[in-house]
C-alpha cells in the first residue's frame, strides 16, 4: 500500500493511560460484582471465555509494566501460553491481576517514544467490550471512554496503515482515520461509533447497520 502518514495528529503520550485508567474505574466494579460462573461464557475472540480474556489482558499489562516483553511476545503462541499459565488461578486473583496493570502499565507506555505500545492499550478496551458483550451489557464497544478509544483508534489506524477513512458517526463527533493514498479518495463510514469500532478491531457484525464506501473491512483491520 502507497500510504504516507500525516502530521496533522501529534501523539499524546498520555492517551493510552487516561483511557486504561477511566475504564478500570468502570470495569473493575461490573467485574467484580459479577457471578463466577458467568466467566465461563464465550466471547468473540475464538475459543476464548470471559475469565481467559481477562487473563490475557491482565498479563499482557503487567508484562508492560514489568519489562518483559521479549520478542513475540504478543503473538498468538505467547497470548496462549500467558492463559494457559493462570488457568488455575482463583478468580480474584485474575482480577487484581488486570487492575493492577489498567493502573500501572499507562506510564510505562508514555514513557515509550515511538508510541509502539500504545495499540495494546486500545486492545485492551476492545476486549473489555469483548466482555462486556459476553455479559450482555449494554454499549459493550462504546460507552463512557469512547472519546479517548477513537483519538487512541486514529493514531493506531496511522501507524498499522489502513487506507484514508472519513467517519460520520451517530454519537460522536467525525473523526478521520488512517493514512490519505495517492490517487485513491478517503473511504466514508456512516453508522454508530460501536460499529465502527468493531470493523476496525475485526469483531463480529451480525446485527449491525452501516454504510461503507471506497473501502473494504478487510484493508481497515489494525488487529490481524
Amino acid at each position: 500500500m502507497s500510504a504516507h502518514c500525516t502530521d496533522d495528529e501529534i501523539r499524546d503520550p498520555w492517551l493510552p493511560d487516561r483511557l486504561l485508567r477511566t475504564e478500570r474505574d468502570l470495569l473493575m466494579p461490573l467485574l467484580r460484582r459479577t457471578p463466577e460462573e458467568a466467566y465461563a461464557l464465550r466471547t468473540a475472540c475464538p475459543g476464548w471465555t470471559a475469565r481467559q480474556v481477562l487473563a490475557h489482558c491482565g498479563a499482557a499489562l503487567v508484562r508492560i509494566v514489568e519489562d518483559r516483553l521479549e520478542e513475540g511476545v504478543f503473538l498468538p503462541e505467547a497470548n496462549a501460553c500467558d492463559v494457559a499459565e493462570r488457568e488455575d488461578w482463583p478468580l480474584a486473583r485474575i482480577l487484581d491481576e488486570l487492575e493492577r496493570g489498567l493502573t500501572e502499565a499507562g506510564p510505562v507506555i508514555a514513557r515509550r517514544e515511538d508510541g509502539r505500545l500504545d495499540a495494546v492499550a486500545l486492545g485492551e478496551w476492545v476486549h473489555a467490550g469483548d466482555v462486556r458483550e459476553a455479559f450482555g451489557e449494554p454499549n459493550a464497544y462504546c460507552g463512557a471512554s469512547l472519546d479517548l478509544a477513537l483519538p487512541l483508534l486514529s493514531v493506531t489506524s496511522r501507524k498499522r496503515e489502513t487506507p484514508r477513512l472519513m467517519g460520520v458517526l451517530e454519537e460522536a463527533a467525525p473523526v478521520t482515520l488512517g493514512n490519505a493514498i495517492e490517487g485513491r479518495p478517503p473511504a466514508t463510514f456512516k453508522g454508530p461509533a460501536s460499529t465502527l469500532i468493531r470493523i476496525y478491531a475485526g469483531r463480529p457484525l451480525v446485527r449491525t447497520r452501516y454504510e461503507l464506501t471506497g473501502a473494504t473491512e478487510q484493508e481497515l483491520l489494525i488487529y490481524r
